[in-house]
Order: C-alpha cells, then sequence, then structure tokens
C-alpha cells in the first residue's frame, strides 16, 4: 500500500512545489526528510518519479502551522531539495514560496479571512524572520486573479504584498558579516551580506565578464563557474558561515550597469545554477547593498534621492522592484524593505509515497483491525 499525504501544489512568485500542514508530516526530522525525498523524486535529475520539475526553482517545498509565537499567525519551514542529489536544506529562506504561505493557510482552514483583504504575520523558522503578507480574500476566499505581473511568471494575478520586519543577518551573524561594506577575498572585491539571503557581490568585470551574458551562457561557462565557487568558499568562512561547500548558501550575485532602465544588472548564482531572474530575498539583499556606501555596487548602480528608494534589481528575464526605506539619521540603516509577489494555487489532492517509507499510525492502527 501506498501512504498518501494531503497536500496543495502552489506557485509562489517564481518558483513552485507542494505545500503540507506540518500535522500532515512525520514528526522526526529523518523520516520527514526520506519522505519529502519521495515526494519529488529526488535524488533523479529528471525528477521522473515525483512532483520535482528538474530545476532547483521547481524543487522547494512548503511547511506550515499555526503561529508559535505570541502576535505570530503562521509558521513556514521552507525546504530546498535538488533534482541530482538526496539533500533537504532548511536552512535558507525563499521569499517566493513564502508568498504562497497565506493563501495556502486560507484554502486549508487554518485561518480565516479578515475582510477584503487579510494581512497575516508570518514567522519564516529556518531564520527566524517575520514579515506581514497582505492577500486579497473578496467575499471570503483568495483572490488570484488579477493585474499584478512579475517577471519570471506569465499573465498576470492578485497582488500579493510582503513586509519584511526584520531580515538583517538572517543565517549569518549579522547584516555585514565580516564587519565591513567591502572585502578583498581570493583576489575579487566583494561586499558580503544578509539582508534576508547571504550574498556575495562582486562585478562582473572582475571576473572578465560582462555581465550581461545569457543564463544558458552562464551556465556553460564551466571556468567562471569554477572559479565563483573557489571564491563562494573563501567567503563562506570569511562570513562565518564554515564550510559552505555543501550548503546552498552564500549565493553568489555577479553584478554590471543597468541596461533598462533599473537599477543595477544582476546574475544569480543558486549557488552553482544561474538563475533565470533572481530570488525575492536575494533582491531584498542586493537593493540593502545599493544604499550602503562605499559597496561593491558603489558607481555601478543607478539610485533615486530619498529615505525611501524603489531598488529596481534587473536580471535575465526583467526586472525585480524592492522598495527600500532608509533611516534619516543614518542612511546605513535600513528600517523596511517591502516587495510585490503573486501566487496561484495549482492542484490540490493527496501526493502518494510507497507505504514502506512512511505509513501514519492511525493506518497502521486501522489495518491491524
Amino acid at each position: 500500500m501506498q501512504t498518501a499525504i494531503p497536500c496543495l501544489f502552489m506557485r509562489g512568485g517564481t518558483s513552485r512545489g507542494p505545500f503540507f500542514k506540518a500535522s500532515d508530516l512525520p514528526s522526526d526530522l529523518p523520516t520527514r526528510d526520506k519522505v519529502l525525498l519521495s515526494v519529488m523524486g529526488s535524488p533523479d535529475k529528471r525528477q521522473i518519479d515525483g512532483l520535482g520539475g528538474a530545476h532547483p526553482l521547481t524543487s522547494k517545498v512548503g511547511i506550515v502551522s499555526r503561529g508559535s509565537k505570541p502576535g505570530v499567525d503562521l509558521d513556514f519551514l521552507f525546504a530546498q531539495l535538488q533534482p541530482d542529489k538526496d539533500t533537504v536544506d532548511t536552512t535558507p529562506n525563499c521569499g517566493n514560496m513564502l508568498a504562497a504561505v497565506v493563501p495556502f493557510a486560507l484554502e486549508t482552514g487554518m485561518v480565516r479571512p479578515k475582510g477584503d483583504t487579510t494581512t497575516l504575520r508570518v514567522l519564516t523558522l529556518n531564520t527566524d524572520m517575520q514579515c506581514d503578507i497582505t492577500v486579497q480574500t473578496p467575499n471570503g476566499h483568495v483572490e488570484y486573479e488579477g493585474n499584478a505581473r512579475i517577471d519570471g511568471a506569465p499573465g498576470t494575478s492578485a497582488p500579493i504584498t510582503v513586509n519584511f520586519l526584520d531580515t538583517a543577518g538572517s543565517v549569518a551573524p549579522g547584516l555585514l558579516p565580516t564587519g565591513n561594506v567591502r572585502d578583498n577575498i581570493d583576489g575579487v572585491d566583494v561586499t558580503c551580506i544578509d539582508n534576508g539571503m547571504p550574498l556575495v557581490i562582486f562585478k562582473g568585470s572582475d571576473v572578465g565578464r560582462t555581465g550581461y551574458e545569457s543564463v544558458d551562457q552562464m551556465n556553460a561557462d564551466t571556468e567562471l563557474k569554477a572559479r565563483i565557487e573557489r571564491l563562494r568558499i573563501a567567503c563562506g568562512h570569511a562570513m562565518k558561515l564554515a564550510d559552505v561547500t555543501a550548503k546552498n548558501y552564500p549565493k553568489m550575485t555577479l553584478i554590471s550597469a543597468p541596461r533598462t532602465g533599473g537599477s543595477i544588472c544582476t546574475r544569480s548564482f543558486i549557488p552553482h545554477v544561474c538563475h533565470d531572474a533572481i530570488g525575492v530575498l536575494a533582491a531584498v539583499t542586493v537593493a540593502t547593498a545599493c544604499v550602503l556606501d562605499g559597496s561593491i555596487t558603489q558607481g555601478i548602480a543607478s539610485m533615486p534621492v530619498g529615505n525611501v528608494k524603489k531598488v529596481s534589481v534587473e536580471h535575465p528575464t526583467g526586472e525585480f522592484s524592492v522598495e527600500i526605506e532608509v533611516d534619516p539619521a543614518n542612511p546605513q540603516n535600513v528600517t523596511r524593505a517591502a516587495l510585490l509577489r503573486t501566487a496561484r494555487l495549482l492542484m490540490r489532492g493527496e501526493v502518494m509515497i510507497p507505504g514502506s517509507l512512511w505509513a501514519p499510525k492511525s493506518r497502521l492502527e486501522a489495518a491491524a483491525k
């Protein structure tokens, strides 16, 4: 017999994957991870025996439960899997999958709508980060159709607003974990920063590239990828993240001057594959670097004036806008980061895994009667 596990299959931003109630998964972590690997069909580069989409952006899982802290409505645990590896990484955040958390909770009855719009506070357990997420809920139902457009997802959808409350030092020890806004590591000038996602930001010209190469060109550039990986490992130690060889962070972000009217142009490696776009929290972190005096972005980024700045982060398939607010008394202090995402429920039902991997006690008891 196979084991059936209730789930919703959802798109969040430019990522997608199955979402589960935490109570529907095994409580012990080794068994839970085996279940998630089976659900996604990993390890297999095609993920042919599971729900994975043969790409890191479609090898993601969301796990949701009721809030465990005062003032928090929902807890969210993000799990990053890889098509060809047997790893389940719950260390990093994912701001794209985060956009689907409140719709999932509303669809499954974990929470109730609060009117035409519903704002809930979500705690990301991976990094102890809180944010307020606002979803349109006219007539007590999640609205998915609308006029909001995000690059990297086709068509338009209802807007979902994500207002991050405290993202500095999400994984690394502080916003600038090396203690500097700019370092020279392994012969390359970098800014090591974590405002929601640990990033190493460096100029394309410093590694012999324009920064405007296509995703395919980047992924085929084995020399560049080997150079970036050496730099990533060295920066991991400098950022007090220890040996990051087997970790999905820090992400590596190659920058150049904007080309299409944005603030800065990026190529994001996650960490070994060039992203078709850029992750939500990576965009927030790049935008943060753009407002820090002396960072690697200085002289490259085109920034508006004022304490509230809209930073348009260009990426291979468009742009990602982040609203950054800085403290008027201390422009180096970022007080708020907000952005727009969309999400959609793709399918609801049960995902099947081999019963030999896990069978809940209730099923075993029923079978014994």
